[in-house]
């Protein structure tokens, strides 16, 4: 089975979408899938440099292999023409194309090559039909959606939703289209022993860390989490918290929750580290008491399957879209998006340690069972099975 997984960029610095497209296409090829990823040579996000990679030839990587275009004629919107070019030309030699994302003019025009080549395709929204997320520049997504994407979506074999909730809520334009639900993966890491974090950012190893790792954005509910934490602290409750992450589409909002933080009582107990990888990522993670995450709206949540695959409740909101199977598997807490609904979330998750060990360890076998890539591999096979045959 030969299939082309295509995404508008594949950053090596930031997560998201790029790092769910590279756990998922090793997993799909571990599995014996052939897969040829396509992608440009856009570091992701804006204000980074081009990827430093060899152009329009394969490169193998963790058993498949990827191709990098240059951005081309509009390198700001991520467009490749020879990306296109090269589509065009090799479609008739794979099976299906699973594309990621919507509203990217690159995938748009990929989707478009895929149907007018007769190369069944899967449509990845990544949460851009969220109403929410629709709201955003909504005039422009309006035109773009009707006139571009209502035939993208009508005319692809599946469109891949990653929580039922998603799903659920998503527009399609007035498309009539197959749904597809499968989650994203995450790995079961090998863990770092206990306190590399603690010892790092200088946290007294018996005060409860508050762990929010996540892109800063509005739309993560920081609004929200930071008068809880103030009511934490007005209530007498000890913790410290931890907000890790950055972003760089929007350093202007970033510096506005640094300073929110910096003239507010939670200065003394909250270190701010910044984007976070690899060993301190995960150390982080090992050493946290609580994750939480209170989105507005979140398609799946990366980030929540992250922390629970290290065995970390989490506090999260029901805008965060897997929040029913955390609650049915009893793995953390769920709040809606109300400051004093959140508040008492986290005075229960805090002041009890027995329970959180417990959810903790429900929250490790929810990932084992349903997240890990190993599982989601194998549904997605099969879904591409069904829809070739």
């Amino acid at each position: 089975m030969r299939i082309l997984q295509i995404v508008p960029s594949f950053s090596l610095v930031y997560g998201g979408p790029s790092q769910m497209v590279r756990g998922f296409s090793t997993a799909l090829a571990n599995e014996g899938v052939e897969i040829t990823l396509l992608t440009t040579n856009t570091n992701g996000d804006a204000g980074q440099t081009p990827l430093d990679v060899p152009l329009g030839q394969p490169i193998q990587q963790d058993n498949y292999q990827i191709i990098y275009f240059p951005c081309s004629p509009f390198r700001r919107y991520k467009f490749s023409l020879d990306l296109l070019q090269w589509l065009a030309n090799h479609a008739s030699e794979y099976h299906l194309a699973h594309i990621h994302a919507l509203f990217s003019p690159v995938s748009t025009a990929a989707a478009t090559i895929a149907r007018y080549k007769h190369l069944p395709y899967i449509m990845r929204p990544l949460g851009t039909l969220d109403p929410a997320d629709l709201h955003k520049k909504k005039q422009l997504k309006q035109i773009y959606g009707w006139l571009l994407e209502k035939p993208n979506l009508a005319g692809a074999a599946a469109v891949h939703f990653t929580s039922q909730e998603e799903a659920k809520v998503s527009a399609r334009f007035g498309a009539t289209t197959t749904d597809l639900v499968i989650p994203l993966g995450v790995d079961l890491p090998q863990l770092p022993p206990k306190g590399i974090a603690r010892q790092q950012f200088g946290i007294d190893r018996h005060v409860p860390i508050i762990l929010f790792m996540s892109r800063i954005d509005r739309k993560k509910g920081l609004d929200l989490l930071l008068p809880a934490l103030e009511n934490l602290q007005a209530a007498g409750l000890d913790f410290h918290f931890v907000l890790a992450g950055g972003n760089p589409q929007n350093p202007d909002y970033e510096k506005q929750i640094k300073n929110a933080i910096a003239n507010s009582p939670l200065q003394q107990r909250t270190t701010i580290t910044g984007f976070v990888q690899g060993e301190i990522k995960l150390a982080l993670l090992q050493d946290a008491d609580i994750f939480t995450l209170t989105s507005y709206y979140e398609n799946f949540g990366i980030a929540v399957a992250e922390a629970m695959a290290t065995g970390t409740p989490v506090v999260i909101s029901n805008g965060v879209h897997i929040w029913q199977e955390i609650e049915e598997a009893d793995a953390g807490w769920i709040t809606t998006c109300k400051v004093d609904k959140l508040t008492t979330a986290l005075t229960l998750a805090l002041r009890s340690p027995e329970v959180r060990k417990q959810r903790g360890e429900n929250a490790r076998q929810l990932v084992k069972q349903q997240y890990s890539w190993s599982a989601i591999a194998k549904q997605t096979i099969k879904a591409y099975k069904n829809i070739i045959g």
